[in-house]
């Protein structure tokens, strides 16, 4: 169960409540009134001390204080806060609250208890699972925060839950294992959302694409004993903004075993549940959009399936027949992701879009050059385009860092035999790949996603978490919003 949000005007005397302080504080305001002088005394201390957060137990009610960081953009004190709320809500579970207030008392330009609410929600998520212990089904023991103030309106909470429920159902979605999310059964979440938010979906099964000539997605497939789907989802609201629609393309590969190229070792297969974190992304940024009424048309692609050396599976050396028609010889099945978008971009320029985004778990060359705290980005979008994307990432702190695409780089996927081949050279993966997806992304303007980096986590980082992470939802939301 997620944590409800709520907006109070004023602090309920005894409530348990956070107060957010300006960096550097040594002393209260004097307008926190519930504080008798012993306490107000040992915040004191606390705060020469240097100590950033700080609890005081009132018995029938807790006091907690968080100091702001000081830093050198608004976008990092605004992360460092959400990072607080993660730290704090360890200290809310071992007081047990089930109702927290947030006041904002720090005098930043920017309300920052939105900020501190975020980081304590995002952290509070929890993998339902598949445990039967009964104990490991019990839901998180804070249930309710309140925010205090006129600063931030009960719009601004709700559209922070809408959100929230994105990420979440991210999250969901990638934690998934294969036996309980396979491409049909994707496909059948991504439908079952679209009617809790509101938004349209169409699901072209085996025969449609076949009949689509899709010939990345169906070669892909081959070696599956599940057959693959193509999930259109559309969230187009009356007074859309927009004339043309944002088109965002996902990943859905549902496992990875690398197919006939196997993975090199079993544990890097290990993960390998998420690597449709992409299209699981598209899906929470869909769900988000029409959770909060977004007035803007946007449309998600989702081709999925699984990757596997069984029966027919598709083998190196093999040439496709692309559904944009273009051959790509197969030098190695694990560079599986781009056949599938390359598929799905093609697909992409019926609609006439504004604007395109990739995303997709798709290069371990993206991962092992900026690891897991950032995404890599590259496209054919101009500066404008990609500078608004840069400063949503910064806002969210889903930070881009963007890569050439060259000319030159057309080289790495030139094919003897074909228009081009799906590999590239070991050099600069990466941009091979997004070299590879730019000649399929033909008549808009486009940006790729590599989220191979931040998607899924095998150790806990802050309110991110362990597992999946929802990368991108937050980002793309943002972007969007701003768009609209």
């Amino acid at each position: 169960m997620s944590i409800q949000l709520a907006h109070s005007a004023t602090l309920p005397q005894h409530a348990t409540a956070v107060f957010l302080l300006p960096a550097g504080a040594k002393e209260l305001p004097a307008t926190l009134q519930d504080l008798q002088a012993a306490a107000r005394q040992y915040v004191a201390d606390q705060l020469a001390a240097d100590a950033k957060l700080i609890t005081v137990n009132h018995f029938s009610h807790q006091h907690y204080f968080v100091v702001v960081a000081e830093k050198g953009t608004a976008d990092l004190v605004a992360e460092a806060v959400r990072k607080s709320g993660h730290q704090l809500l360890a200290q809310l579970k071992a007081d047990k609250v089930a109702e927290l207030f947030v006041q904002d008392l720090s005098g930043h330009a920017t309300d920052l208890a939105l900020a501190l609410a975020e980081g304590i929600a995002l952290s509070a998520y929890e993998f339902a699972g598949y445990k039967t212990d009964a104990k490991s089904k019990e839901a998180a023991k804070l249930t309710r925060l309140t925010v205090v103030g006129e600063a931030v309106s009960e719009a601004e909470l709700q559209e922070l839950h809408g959100v929230l429920q994105g990420v979440f159902l991210a999250r969901d979605l990638i934690n998934a294992p294969l036996n309980k999310l396979n491409a049909v059964q994707f496909a059948e979440r991504m439908a079952e959302a679209g009617e809790e938010a509101g938004y349209r979906t169409e699901i072209l099964d085996l025969v449609r694409i076949e009949a689509l000539r899709m010939g990345g997605l169906l070669a892909v497939n081959q070696g599956s004993p599940e057959p693959p789907t193509f999930t259109i989802m559309e969230w187009k609201p009356e007074g859309a903004t927009n004339a043309k629609p944002y088109v965002l393309v996902g990943k859905g590969v549902v496992f990875d075993t690398g197919g006939l190229s196997l993975k090199p070792t079993p544990n890097s297969m290990d993960m390998m549940k998420c690597d449709m974190s992409g299209g699981a992304a598209v899906t929470g940024v869909l769900y988000a959009l029409a959770k909060n009424k977004v007035p803007l048309h946007v449309i998600g692609l989702v081709p999925a399936t699984d990757n596997r050396p069984g029966g027919l599976a598709y083998a190196p050396g093999d040439v496709l027949t692309m559904y944009s028609g273009l051959s790509v010889e197969v030098l190695n099945t694990d560079a599986e992701g781009r056949l599938i978008l390359a598929d799905a971009l093609a697909f992409a320029k019926k609609y006439e879009p504004e604007f395109v985004v990739d995303i997709a778990t798709l290069t371990g060359s993206a991962a092992r050059a900026i690891g897991k705290e950032g995404i890599v980005a590259m496209g054919t979008a101009d500066e404008t385009q990609m500078a608004a994307l840069k400063k949503s990432g910064n806002r969210v702190h889903e930070r881009i860092v963007e890569f050439p695409l060259w000319d030159e780089y057309a080289e790495h996927v030139k094919s003897d035999i074909a228009d081009l081949n799906n590999l590239g050279k070991a050099e600069a993966g990466a941009i091979s790949a997004g070299k590879f997806l730019e000649r399929f992304a033909v008549g808009y303007p486009w940006v790729h996603l590599d989220i191979a980096g931040p998607a899924y986590l095998t150790a806990p980082d802050s309110y991110r978490g362990k597992g999946g992470t929802g990368t991108s939802v937050r980002l793309l939301y943002d972007f969007l919003k701003n768009q609209a």
